[in-house]
Protein backbone atom coordinates (compact mmCIF):
# COMPACT_ATOMS: atom_id res chain seq x y z
CA UNK A 1 0.00 0.00 0.00
CA UNK A 2 2.90 2.35 0.81
CA UNK A 3 4.27 1.84 -2.69
CA UNK A 4 0.88 2.80 -4.15
CA UNK A 5 0.71 6.03 -2.14
CA UNK A 6 4.32 6.86 -3.00
CA UNK A 7 3.62 6.33 -6.70
CA UNK A 8 0.48 8.45 -6.44
CA UNK A 9 2.42 11.22 -4.69
CA UNK A 10 5.10 11.18 -7.38
CA UNK A 11 2.40 11.27 -10.07
CA UNK A 12 0.74 14.30 -8.44
CA UNK A 13 4.11 15.99 -8.07
CA UNK A 14 4.87 15.37 -11.72
CA UNK A 15 1.54 16.88 -12.74
CA UNK A 16 2.17 19.89 -10.48
CA UNK A 17 5.62 20.46 -11.96
CA UNK A 18 4.28 20.11 -15.49
CA UNK A 19 1.43 22.53 -14.87
CA UNK A 20 3.85 25.07 -13.38
CA UNK A 21 6.09 24.82 -16.42
CA UNK A 22 3.12 25.31 -18.69
CA UNK A 23 2.45 28.70 -17.08
CA UNK A 24 5.92 30.11 -17.57
CA UNK A 25 7.72 31.86 -20.40
CA UNK A 26 11.42 31.73 -21.18
CA UNK A 27 13.82 34.34 -22.51
CA UNK A 28 17.15 32.77 -23.30
CA UNK A 29 20.12 33.11 -25.59
CA UNK A 30 23.64 34.41 -25.72
CA UNK A 31 25.38 37.79 -25.43
CA UNK A 32 28.96 37.37 -26.60
CA UNK A 33 31.97 39.53 -25.74
CA UNK A 34 30.41 40.30 -22.33
CA UNK A 35 32.25 38.02 -19.90
CA UNK A 36 31.70 39.02 -16.25
CA UNK A 37 29.07 41.60 -17.27
CA UNK A 38 25.83 41.67 -15.28
CA UNK A 39 22.83 41.05 -17.53
CA UNK A 40 19.59 42.35 -16.08
CA UNK A 41 16.14 41.08 -16.97
CA UNK A 42 13.70 43.91 -16.20
CA UNK A 43 9.95 44.41 -16.35
CA UNK A 44 8.92 47.64 -18.07
CA UNK A 45 5.71 48.22 -16.12
CA UNK A 46 3.21 51.06 -16.09
CA UNK A 47 4.60 52.26 -12.76
CA UNK A 48 8.25 52.01 -13.75
CA UNK A 49 11.07 49.59 -14.49
CA UNK A 50 11.75 46.78 -12.02
CA UNK A 51 14.55 44.21 -11.98
CA UNK A 52 13.05 40.72 -12.27
CA UNK A 53 16.29 38.72 -12.38
CA UNK A 54 19.96 39.04 -13.29
CA UNK A 55 22.93 36.87 -14.16
CA UNK A 56 26.68 37.31 -14.41
CA UNK A 57 27.66 36.19 -17.88
CA UNK A 58 30.35 33.58 -18.38
CA UNK A 59 32.78 32.88 -21.20
CA UNK A 60 30.07 31.84 -23.69
CA UNK A 61 27.61 34.57 -22.66
CA UNK A 62 24.67 32.18 -22.35
CA UNK A 63 21.66 33.12 -20.22
CA UNK A 64 18.14 31.90 -19.46
CA UNK A 65 15.33 33.63 -17.58
CA UNK A 66 12.04 31.88 -16.78
CA UNK A 67 9.06 33.69 -15.24
CA UNK A 68 5.31 33.36 -14.75
CA UNK A 69 3.39 33.97 -17.97
CA UNK A 70 1.28 37.17 -18.03
CA UNK A 71 -2.46 37.12 -18.71
CA UNK A 72 -2.08 39.93 -21.25
CA UNK A 73 0.93 41.11 -23.26
CA UNK A 74 3.69 42.44 -21.03
CA UNK A 75 7.00 44.14 -21.72
CA UNK A 76 10.49 43.32 -20.51
CA UNK A 77 14.02 44.23 -21.44
CA UNK A 78 17.52 42.78 -21.32
CA UNK A 79 20.10 45.32 -20.18
CA UNK A 80 23.86 45.55 -19.74
CA UNK A 81 24.80 49.05 -18.65
CA UNK A 82 22.95 51.36 -21.10
CA UNK A 83 22.58 48.73 -23.83
CA UNK A 84 18.95 47.55 -24.03
CA UNK A 85 17.00 44.91 -25.95
CA UNK A 86 13.21 45.24 -25.62
CA UNK A 87 11.08 42.10 -25.37
CA UNK A 88 7.33 41.51 -25.30
CA UNK A 89 5.71 38.40 -23.88
CA UNK A 90 2.19 37.23 -24.76
CA UNK A 91 1.93 33.90 -22.96
CA UNK A 92 4.22 30.91 -22.50
CA UNK A 93 6.51 31.30 -25.48
CA UNK A 94 10.28 30.84 -25.55
CA UNK A 95 12.11 33.82 -26.99
CA UNK A 96 15.70 33.31 -28.11
CA UNK A 97 17.98 36.34 -28.36
CA UNK A 98 21.58 36.36 -29.52
CA UNK A 99 23.65 39.51 -29.52
CA UNK A 100 27.10 40.98 -29.12
CA UNK A 101 28.21 43.50 -26.55
CA UNK A 102 28.71 46.47 -26.51
CA UNK A 103 26.44 47.05 -29.54
CA UNK A 104 23.75 44.57 -28.57
CA UNK A 105 20.95 47.18 -28.67
CA UNK A 106 21.07 47.05 -32.47
CA UNK A 107 23.27 44.04 -33.18
CA UNK A 108 21.12 41.09 -32.15
CA UNK A 109 18.85 38.41 -33.56
CA UNK A 110 15.55 37.24 -32.12
CA UNK A 111 13.41 34.16 -32.76
CA UNK A 112 10.32 32.57 -31.24
CA UNK A 113 8.19 35.71 -31.21
CA UNK A 114 6.76 37.70 -34.10
CA UNK A 115 6.10 40.59 -31.71
CA UNK A 116 9.75 40.70 -30.65
CA UNK A 117 10.87 40.66 -34.27
CA UNK A 118 8.59 43.62 -35.03
CA UNK A 119 9.83 45.43 -31.93
CA UNK A 120 13.37 45.02 -33.24
CA UNK A 121 12.29 46.49 -36.60
CA UNK A 122 10.70 49.45 -34.84
CA UNK A 123 13.76 49.94 -32.63
CA UNK A 124 16.10 50.05 -35.62
CA UNK A 125 13.77 52.47 -37.41
CA UNK A 126 13.70 54.72 -34.36
CA UNK A 127 17.51 54.64 -34.10
CA UNK A 128 17.79 55.64 -37.75
CA UNK A 129 15.29 58.47 -37.19
CA UNK A 130 17.37 59.67 -34.23
CA UNK A 131 20.57 59.70 -36.32
CA UNK A 132 18.93 61.65 -39.13
CA UNK A 133 17.46 64.17 -36.70
CA UNK A 134 20.87 64.72 -35.08
CA UNK A 135 22.48 65.19 -38.51
CA UNK A 136 19.87 67.82 -39.38
CA UNK A 137 20.41 69.64 -36.08
CA UNK A 138 24.14 69.79 -36.74
CA UNK A 139 23.61 71.31 -40.19
CA UNK A 140 23.89 74.98 -39.23
CA UNK A 141 23.48 76.07 -42.84
CA UNK A 142 19.78 75.28 -42.59
CA UNK A 143 19.04 77.87 -39.92
CA UNK A 144 16.58 77.37 -37.05
CA UNK A 145 13.46 77.37 -39.24
CA UNK A 146 15.05 75.07 -41.79
CA UNK A 147 16.14 72.63 -39.09
CA UNK A 148 12.66 72.54 -37.55
CA UNK A 149 10.97 72.08 -40.94
CA UNK A 150 13.34 69.28 -41.92
CA UNK A 151 12.92 67.41 -38.64
CA UNK A 152 9.14 67.79 -38.83
CA UNK A 153 9.18 66.31 -42.36
CA UNK A 154 11.17 63.19 -41.44
CA UNK A 155 9.09 62.81 -38.28
CA UNK A 156 5.83 62.99 -40.24
CA UNK A 157 7.09 60.40 -42.73
CA UNK A 158 8.17 58.12 -39.89
CA UNK A 159 4.79 58.37 -38.16
CA UNK A 160 2.94 57.67 -41.40
CA UNK A 161 5.06 54.56 -42.00
CA UNK A 162 4.60 53.23 -38.46
CA UNK A 163 0.85 53.91 -38.42
CA UNK A 164 0.20 52.20 -41.76
CA UNK A 165 2.56 49.24 -41.43
CA UNK A 166 2.40 48.54 -37.72
CA UNK A 167 -0.23 50.29 -35.57
CA UNK A 168 -3.28 50.19 -37.86
CA UNK A 169 -2.23 46.92 -39.49
CA UNK A 170 -2.48 44.87 -36.27
CA UNK A 171 -3.49 47.19 -33.41
CA UNK A 172 -4.12 44.28 -31.03
CA UNK A 173 -0.47 43.22 -31.17
CA UNK A 174 2.06 44.05 -28.47
CA UNK A 175 4.37 45.68 -31.01
CA UNK A 176 1.66 48.21 -31.90
CA UNK A 177 1.42 49.17 -28.24
CA UNK A 178 5.23 49.45 -28.15
CA UNK A 179 5.20 51.72 -31.21
CA UNK A 180 2.94 54.25 -29.47
CA UNK A 181 5.56 54.98 -26.83
CA UNK A 182 8.65 55.42 -28.98
CA UNK A 183 10.53 58.66 -28.41
CA UNK A 184 12.77 61.05 -30.30
CA UNK A 185 15.13 62.33 -27.66
CA UNK A 186 12.93 63.26 -24.71
CA UNK A 187 9.79 63.72 -26.82
CA UNK A 188 7.14 61.13 -27.59
CA UNK A 189 6.89 60.52 -31.34
CA UNK A 190 3.15 59.92 -30.98
CA UNK A 191 1.74 62.58 -28.68
CA UNK A 192 -2.03 62.49 -28.11
CA UNK A 193 -1.84 65.74 -26.15
CA UNK A 194 -0.85 67.77 -29.19
CA UNK A 195 -1.94 65.81 -32.28
CA UNK A 196 -5.48 64.74 -33.20
CA UNK A 197 -4.21 62.00 -35.51
CA UNK A 198 -2.09 60.57 -32.70
CA UNK A 199 -5.20 60.35 -30.53
CA UNK A 200 -6.71 58.11 -33.22
CA UNK A 201 -3.67 55.82 -33.11
CA UNK A 202 -3.95 55.44 -29.32
CA UNK A 203 -7.70 54.92 -29.62
CA UNK A 204 -7.33 52.20 -32.26
CA UNK A 205 -4.94 50.19 -30.11
CA UNK A 206 -7.02 50.82 -26.97
CA UNK A 207 -10.17 49.51 -28.66
CA UNK A 208 -8.39 46.40 -29.92
CA UNK A 209 -6.94 45.68 -26.49
CA UNK A 210 -10.42 46.07 -25.00
CA UNK A 211 -11.54 43.34 -27.36
CA UNK A 212 -8.65 40.90 -27.17
CA UNK A 213 -7.45 41.55 -23.61
CA UNK A 214 -10.52 42.74 -21.67
CA UNK A 215 -9.79 44.30 -18.28
CA UNK A 216 -6.04 44.44 -18.99
CA UNK A 217 -4.47 47.33 -17.10
CA UNK A 218 -2.46 48.43 -20.14
CA UNK A 219 -5.59 48.58 -22.28
CA UNK A 220 -7.34 50.76 -19.72
CA UNK A 221 -4.26 52.97 -19.55
CA UNK A 222 -4.41 53.46 -23.33
CA UNK A 223 -8.06 54.42 -23.04
CA UNK A 224 -7.25 56.97 -20.36
CA UNK A 225 -4.51 58.47 -22.50
CA UNK A 226 -6.78 58.68 -25.56
CA UNK A 227 -9.63 60.21 -23.55
CA UNK A 228 -7.29 62.69 -21.88
CA UNK A 229 -5.97 63.65 -25.31
CA UNK A 230 -9.51 64.13 -26.59
CA UNK A 231 -10.34 66.25 -23.56
CA UNK A 232 -7.28 68.44 -24.07
CA UNK A 233 -8.00 68.80 -27.78
CA UNK A 234 -11.62 69.79 -27.17
CA UNK A 235 -10.51 72.47 -24.73
CA UNK A 236 -7.95 73.79 -27.22
CA UNK A 237 -10.55 73.81 -30.01
CA UNK A 238 -13.00 75.60 -27.74
CA UNK A 239 -10.44 78.25 -26.85
CA UNK A 240 -9.64 78.76 -30.53
CA UNK A 241 -13.35 79.40 -31.08
CA UNK A 242 -13.60 81.64 -27.99
CA UNK A 243 -15.88 79.10 -26.31
CA UNK A 244 -15.55 78.48 -22.59
CA UNK A 245 -15.55 74.85 -21.59
CA UNK A 246 -14.77 73.25 -18.24
CA UNK A 247 -12.45 70.25 -18.27
CA UNK A 248 -14.62 68.52 -15.66
CA UNK A 249 -17.55 68.55 -18.08
CA UNK A 250 -15.74 66.70 -20.86
CA UNK A 251 -17.21 63.20 -20.92
CA UNK A 252 -14.97 60.32 -19.86
CA UNK A 253 -15.90 56.68 -20.15
CA UNK A 254 -14.58 53.28 -21.12
CA UNK A 255 -15.54 53.69 -24.78
CA UNK A 256 -14.62 56.41 -27.21
CA UNK A 257 -17.72 58.52 -27.64
CA UNK A 258 -19.64 58.67 -30.91
CA UNK A 259 -21.96 61.60 -31.59
CA UNK A 260 -24.03 61.36 -34.76
CA UNK A 261 -27.53 62.45 -35.78
CA UNK A 262 -30.28 59.86 -35.90
CA UNK A 263 -32.95 59.47 -38.58
CA UNK A 264 -34.99 62.18 -36.85
CA UNK A 265 -32.17 64.71 -36.82
CA UNK A 266 -31.34 64.39 -33.11
CA UNK A 267 -27.69 64.08 -32.06
CA UNK A 268 -27.19 60.81 -30.18
CA UNK A 269 -24.14 60.10 -28.01
CA UNK A 270 -22.99 56.53 -27.47
CA UNK A 271 -21.79 57.39 -23.96
CA UNK A 272 -25.30 58.58 -23.00
CA UNK A 273 -26.29 54.91 -22.95
CA UNK A 274 -24.20 54.16 -19.87
CA UNK A 275 -26.27 51.89 -17.62
CA UNK A 276 -27.52 49.80 -20.55
CA UNK A 277 -26.04 46.85 -22.41
CA UNK A 278 -25.30 48.19 -25.88
CA UNK A 279 -24.84 46.43 -29.18
CA UNK A 280 -22.77 48.89 -31.23
CA UNK A 281 -23.45 47.94 -34.84
CA UNK A 282 -21.63 49.15 -37.97
CA UNK A 283 -23.98 48.54 -40.90
CA UNK A 284 -24.62 49.24 -44.57
CA UNK A 285 -28.28 48.83 -45.55
CA UNK A 286 -27.41 48.60 -49.24
CA UNK A 287 -25.64 45.27 -48.70
CA UNK A 288 -27.37 42.12 -49.89
CA UNK A 289 -27.46 40.44 -46.47
CA UNK A 290 -28.79 43.53 -44.68
CA UNK A 291 -32.44 42.32 -44.39
CA UNK A 292 -31.44 39.07 -42.67
CA UNK A 293 -29.17 40.95 -40.28
CA UNK A 294 -31.92 43.43 -39.39
CA UNK A 295 -34.34 40.57 -38.66
CA UNK A 296 -31.78 39.00 -36.32
CA UNK A 297 -31.23 42.31 -34.51
CA UNK A 298 -34.98 42.97 -34.24
CA UNK A 299 -35.58 39.56 -32.63
CA UNK A 300 -32.75 40.18 -30.17
CA UNK A 301 -33.94 43.72 -29.42
CA UNK A 302 -37.57 42.72 -28.91
CA UNK A 303 -36.56 39.94 -26.56
CA UNK A 304 -34.13 41.84 -24.33
CA UNK A 305 -34.79 45.57 -24.68
CA UNK A 306 -37.05 45.64 -21.61
CA UNK A 307 -34.18 44.10 -19.60
CA UNK A 308 -31.73 46.84 -20.61
CA UNK A 309 -30.48 46.06 -24.12
CA UNK A 310 -30.03 48.94 -26.56
CA UNK A 311 -28.80 48.96 -30.16
CA UNK A 312 -26.73 51.88 -31.42
CA UNK A 313 -26.55 51.27 -35.16
CA UNK A 314 -24.24 53.33 -37.38
CA UNK A 315 -25.11 53.38 -41.06
CA UNK A 316 -22.32 53.94 -43.58
CA UNK A 317 -24.70 54.19 -46.54
CA UNK A 318 -23.98 56.96 -49.05
CA UNK A 319 -27.64 57.65 -49.83
CA UNK A 320 -29.19 59.50 -46.88
CA UNK A 321 -32.75 59.27 -48.23
CA UNK A 322 -32.42 55.50 -48.71
CA UNK A 323 -31.08 55.15 -45.16
CA UNK A 324 -34.00 57.10 -43.69
CA UNK A 325 -36.45 54.88 -45.54
CA UNK A 326 -34.78 51.72 -44.28
CA UNK A 327 -34.66 52.88 -40.65
CA UNK A 328 -38.05 54.61 -40.35
CA UNK A 329 -39.66 51.64 -38.61
CA UNK A 330 -36.67 50.42 -36.58
CA UNK A 331 -37.12 50.71 -32.79
CA UNK A 332 -33.48 51.29 -31.83
CA UNK A 333 -31.05 54.19 -32.26
CA UNK A 334 -30.18 54.59 -35.94
CA UNK A 335 -27.50 57.12 -36.82
CA UNK A 336 -25.51 57.72 -39.99
CA UNK A 337 -21.94 58.78 -40.72
CA UNK A 338 -22.00 60.81 -43.92
CA UNK A 339 -18.36 59.87 -44.58
CA UNK A 340 -19.47 56.32 -45.40
CA UNK A 341 -16.69 53.77 -45.68
CA UNK A 342 -14.17 56.59 -45.22
CA UNK A 343 -15.47 57.16 -41.70
CA UNK A 344 -12.76 57.78 -39.12
CA UNK A 345 -14.83 55.69 -36.73
CA UNK A 346 -13.81 52.57 -38.63
CA UNK A 347 -10.20 53.36 -37.82
CA UNK A 348 -10.88 54.35 -34.23
CA UNK A 349 -12.77 51.12 -33.58
CA UNK A 350 -10.49 49.00 -35.79
CA UNK A 351 -13.28 47.82 -38.09
CA UNK A 352 -11.65 46.20 -41.15
CA UNK A 353 -14.94 45.29 -42.85
CA UNK A 354 -18.64 46.04 -42.50
CA UNK A 355 -20.90 44.71 -41.02
CA UNK A 356 -19.26 44.40 -37.61
CA UNK A 357 -20.44 44.90 -34.06
CA UNK A 358 -19.28 45.27 -30.45
CA UNK A 359 -20.94 44.46 -27.14
CA UNK A 360 -20.65 47.13 -24.45
CA UNK A 361 -21.49 46.50 -20.80
CA UNK A 362 -23.51 48.73 -18.48
CA UNK A 363 -20.37 50.56 -17.41
CA UNK A 364 -19.62 51.73 -20.98
CA UNK A 365 -16.80 49.19 -21.43
CA UNK A 366 -16.29 47.23 -24.64
CA UNK A 367 -16.49 43.54 -23.76
CA UNK A 368 -16.30 41.66 -27.06
CA UNK A 369 -16.51 42.13 -30.79
CA UNK A 370 -18.25 40.00 -33.40
CA UNK A 371 -15.21 37.85 -34.20
CA UNK A 372 -15.07 36.66 -30.59
CA UNK A 373 -18.75 35.78 -30.29
CA UNK A 374 -20.28 32.42 -31.24
CA UNK A 375 -23.67 32.91 -29.60
CA UNK A 376 -24.70 36.56 -29.47
CA UNK A 377 -27.84 35.91 -27.43
CA UNK A 378 -25.86 34.06 -24.77
CA UNK A 379 -23.35 36.89 -24.56
CA UNK A 380 -26.09 39.51 -24.24
CA UNK A 381 -27.77 37.53 -21.43
CA UNK A 382 -24.47 37.39 -19.53
CA UNK A 383 -24.21 41.18 -19.58
CA UNK A 384 -27.84 41.77 -18.63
Amino acid sequence: MKHIWKAAALFVAAITIASCNENKFTVEGQITNAKDSLLYFENVGLEGINVVDSVKLGDNGEFSFKEEAPKAPEFYRLRISNQIINVSIDSTETVVIKGEYPGMASNYTVSGSDNCEKIKELTLKQMDLQKRAIAIQQNTALGINGINDSINKILAAYKDDVKRNYIYKEPFKAYSYFALFQALGNWLIFNPRTDKDDIKAFAAVATSWDTYYPHAERGQNLHNIAIEGMKTQRIVDAKNQDIQIEASKVNESGVLDIALRDNKGQERHLTDLKGKVVLLDFHIFALEDSPARIIMLRELYNKYHAQGLEVYQISLDNDEHFWKQQTAALPWISVRDENGINSQLLMLYNVPAVPDFFLIDRGNNIVKRAAQIKDIEAEVKKLL
